[in-house]
């Protein structure tokens, strides 16, 4: 399946959104669509053995919107930022010509309103054909929008929030220009003559002005993004043909060598090959200590080269640096739904609709029953304008996007809107020990040979651990290096799964692995077992070690234990989750480190294979599994997990196959990613209560339930300013998540 992303223009509300949805899932060939109302964009995959972009841009333009693909270009995105400030100034000349025009029509119309007689009123505001006339060009010119909305899905047999507020605001002006024309008709119905021009003009003045703050508000909800993409370096110096010169970035190549001063951002990924420095990486990791680094680090693109001067050797360069995967990933998780969204799109398919019957159902009551066509009409109108489907559509994606932002800025890529939304409901945290708890760097600390000659053993293994690349076997052939031992070559190298290596060297068959190994391979490691207790005990891992079927020694290696693993640990156990460690080395060394951080629940000498086995072990308890780690054969644990978190440091399988990434590898991280989904939430939740209670209670109150009771009726006026500011106090409550900040100080839940 392929995938693309459109932008969407001409989208007024969640409904046309629900409509440009219905039709592209229609089109054959498109597996999904989903629109996002608070990004303005579609994301749609398809068969391209069966539609093509093309035919669906058609299929979008056939019903009235217009759909392109974004152009990533600073000549693009200068465009678009163009394009909404002209949006932004057009909705400002239309508030301010209708909000004027209001406030003459209502201060003339004080009079019919209070039923007073005001001499500093002149009688010839209250002139109705006055105020035909002034009301016109806001009805024509400020509504053009909504009644172009509105015919566009009559044509396509929909309903939209146009629908509503071109229905409303045409009933009330329609009302007006009759009684302008027809007074008599009134009078002999017993009614008086009364027209109703400012009812229109206010509602579509304060419409407008509710979507101009709309408009800045959401344009506030991608600034997360911006933040990142400001970040890139305009220009590099670069050394060519030993002669230095800034180039645009653009026209730097993998290989190039890139000259960096104190002070100066690092413009690409790649790897430093000369001098000496400190590098602030917090704009990716949220790390805020500048991180040391020296030839053959690594170095990322935007970060802050701090002390020193640095010669960079380019491996990433555009899209593939880590910058651009980063506002890639979390453009993504912005266009994505979170599963609490469906139920405000099933209500958004079917709002318009019902609202147009009650609205019909609240007229034919009212003149029934109160034989009045003038209450009837306004009550009917005030249902039509209080309604806002878009008070729905805006509530999770805008808080969605603020919350992926933000994970963002704190080293936390999140794959889509469903990862940010379980990480609220993990019940169990799963972390693999080595790289996840321990930093991953192990080193040698003891060694003992049986024939007493260590080095003569260590040059056998480290030739045999020399062809592994598990953190274990860099280990022995770091200390070996150190040793300045020679290693001989190898032959017939081979790596069993969980449980050792082998191969041979000198002509001697070397076998290097666990006890459990060992016993199935028939070898008597009963003199180093003294050893090896001991070992594990003080929390280290422990490699046996066979030559030609004969034990002869053994190795221990600690991997130490990240500052940040005890704190975290105790953060999630606060928040009422439990912690579980999951690893392959043995029970006492495990037992050790989990006693270091404080887990009381230990799964040991487990292989890659069998770590799928104990996570769906644990989802049978009826829990929400997350995982966490950063290995290659932490892949299918992660995958198999409700919510897999992979350390950014680790391996990009792990990364691929995990929802969401912690960049620093910092454990911290998961604490602040499952605070965030919390905050997120939370705050959704938020705006789905108060879009649904304002429709609940908003709808029944125009339609003059409360008459009956109280006497009192809604004006159309309040319900045009109800209306028009319950989008933007969702979107206003979502930007609230701005101000999100993680913390470790986490208060025992009751």
């Amino acid at each position: 399946m392929d995938k693309i992303t459109l932008k969407l223009r001409g989208m007024h509300c969640a409904s046309c959104a629900s409509t440009i949805e219905s039709t592209t899932r229609a089109i054959n060939g498109v597996a999904s669509s989903n629109v996002n109302f608070a990004t303005e964009e579609v994301a749609i995959e398809y068969d391209k053995q069966k539609t093509n972009p093309d035919a669906i841009q058609k299929a979008i333009s056939a019903i009235g919107y217009e759909a392109v693909v974004p152009d990533q270009s600073e000549e693009g995105k200068d465009a678009e930022k163009k394009a909404r400030l002209t949006e932004s100034q057009d909705l400002t000349r239309k508030v301010w010509t209708g909000g004027v025009i209001g406030a003459i029509l209502v201060f003339g119309s004080i009079p019919m309103m209070t039923g007073l007689d005001i001499p500093l009123i002149p009688s010839w505001l209250h002139n109705p054909f006055l105020q035909l006339a002034l009301a016109l060009p806001v009805q024509i010119w400020c509504g053009s929008s909504f009644y172009i909305g509105a015919w566009k899905a009559f044509k396509n047999h929909t309903a939209t929030m146009d629908t509503l507020i071109a229905v409303g605001t045409l009933a009330a002006f329609s009302y007006s220009l009759t009684v302008t024309l027809n007074p008599e008709f009134f009078i002999s119905q017993g009614l008086k003559p009364e027209v109703y021009y400012e009812v229109s003009v206010v509602v579509i003045t304060l419409i407008l002005l509710g979507k101009l703050f709309e408009n800045r508000a959401k344009g506030e909800t991608s600034e997360a993004i911006r933040k990142l993409m400001g970040l890139q370096a305009k220009t590099a110096r670069v050394l060519r043909d030993g002669k230095e010169s800034d180039i645009p970035i653009e026209d730097v190549v993998v290989g190039d060598v890139v000259l960096v001063r104190p002070g100066e951002k690092i413009p690409v990924d790649g790897e430093a090959i000369a001098g000496n420095s400190t590098v602030d990486e917090s704009m990716v990791t949220g790390e805020s200590i500048p991180i040391e680094k020296k030839i053959g680090d690594r170095v990322i693109g935007a970060t802050m080269n701090k002390t020193g001067s640095l010669q960079i050797k380019a491996n990433h360069i555009g899209k593939d640096t880590v910058l651009s995967q980063i506002v890639n990933l979390v453009q993504q998780a912005q266009g994505s739904k979170a599963p609490i969204q469906r139920l405000a799109d099933r209500v958004t398919g079917w709002f318009v609709p019902v609202v147009i019957s009650i609205a019909i159902a609240t007229f034919v009551i009212w003149f029934i029953v109160m034989g009045n066509v003038t209450l009837a009409t306004i009550s009917a109108v005030g249902v039509l304008i209080i309604a806002c489907p878009c008070a729905l559509g805006l509530a999770a994606p805008t808080s969605i996007m603020v919350g992926t932002g933000k994970g963002a800025e704190n080293g936390i890529l999140i794959k889509d809107a469903g990862s940010l939304e379980l990480a609220h409901k993990i019940q169990t945290i799963v972390l693999d020990k080595t790289g996840t708890l321990t930093e991953g760097k192990p080193t040698v600390t003891d060694l003992f040979a049986v024939n007493k000659d260590d080095d003569e053993l260590l040059k056998l293994v480290a030739s045999i651990e020399r062809n592994s690349e598990h953190p274990l076997a860099e280990a022995v052939v770091e200390y070996s290096k150190q040793k300045k031992i020679e290693l001989p070559e190898v032959v017939d190298f081979g790596a069993i799964a969980g449980s050792g290596v082998q191969g041979k060297a000198n002509d001697l068959l070397i076998q290097i692995g666990t006890r459990r190994w060992m016993d199935e391979l028939k070898i008597d490691t009963s003199e180093l077992h003294q050893y090896q207790d001991s070992w594990e005990t003080g929390g280290k891992t422990v490699v046996l070690i066979a030559i030609d079927n004969v034990a002869r020694g053994l190795i221990g290696i600690a991997d130490k234990v990240k500052p940040s693993s005890q704190t975290a640990v105790a953060a999630l156990q606060r928040m009422k989750i439990e912690v579980v460690m999951l690893t392959g080395d043995n029970q006492a060394t495990a037992e050790a480190i989990a006693r270091e951080v404080g887990i009381n629940r230990v799964f040991a000498q487990v292989r890659p294979d069998q770590k799928v086995a104990k996570i769906k072990e644990l989802q049978a308890e009826n829990k929400i599994v997350a995982m966490v780690g950063d290995g290659i054969n932490d892949a299918p644990a992660l995958a198999q997990s409700d919510v897999g978190l992979a350390i950014g440091t680790g391996t990009d399988v792990a990364i691929a196959a995990s929802d969401i990434t912690l960049i620093s590898g910092d454990l911290q991280g998961i604490v602040t990613a499952i605070q965030l989904s919390r905050a997120t939430i939370s705050n959704i939740q938020q705006n789905l209560f108060f879009a649904f209670i304002y429709n609940v209670a908003g709808i029944p109150i125009a339609a003059g339930i409360l008459y009956p009771f109280f006497g009192w009726l809604l004006s159309p006026i309040i319900a045009g300013g109800a209306m028009a500011f319950s989008s933007v106090s969702v979107v206003t409550n979502a930007l609230r998540l701005r101000g999100f900040q993680p913390s470790t100080e986490i208060k025992q839940s009751k």
